[in-house]
């Protein structure tokens, strides 16, 4: 079990590993700061043909990153408990919860971006 400043903890989730709260989180509270590599536009294609395709990122108009740290293993769902805000100037993906998160609950994030965006993603959602 991995612990970040007593907040996170990484477990078995029903869609893997995933990340849960370790204590009670507070709504607005920062959960986690993921640094990124970027990846021009060009380079996209190249990680479509790797497992990676997953696990990228929307950067900006023509530019993906992959999260490193903790950040590509918060789980999806179109009703999250967190959300993340890309951090262009920092190079980092910053997590925050948008709602209070008791210990032991898992923290997700709506893949699309937007909490309340229910359009479809490119897998099938269990």
């Amino acid at each position: 079990m991995v612990v970040t400043k007593g907040l996170i903890e990484i477990k078995k989730s029903r869609y893997g590993r995933g990340i849960f709260a370790a204590r009670t989180i507070e709504e607005g509270e920062l959960i986690h700061e993921a640094p990124v590599i970027v990846c021009q536009n060009i380079q996209i294609m190249f990680l479509h043909s790797t497992i990676l395709r997953d696990y990228y990122f929307n950067w900006s108009d023509d530019r993906a990153a992959i999260a490193l740290g903790y950040g590509s293993l918060f789980n999806h769902s179109y009703t999250p408990n967190a959300r993340f805000k890309n951090n262009l100037e920092k190079e980092m993906i910053d997590f925050f919860a948008i709602e209070k998160i008791e210990a032991g609950e898992e923290i997700l994030v709506n893949y699309n971006g937007d909490p309340d965006d229910k359009k479809a993603l490119w897998f099938d959602v269990l």
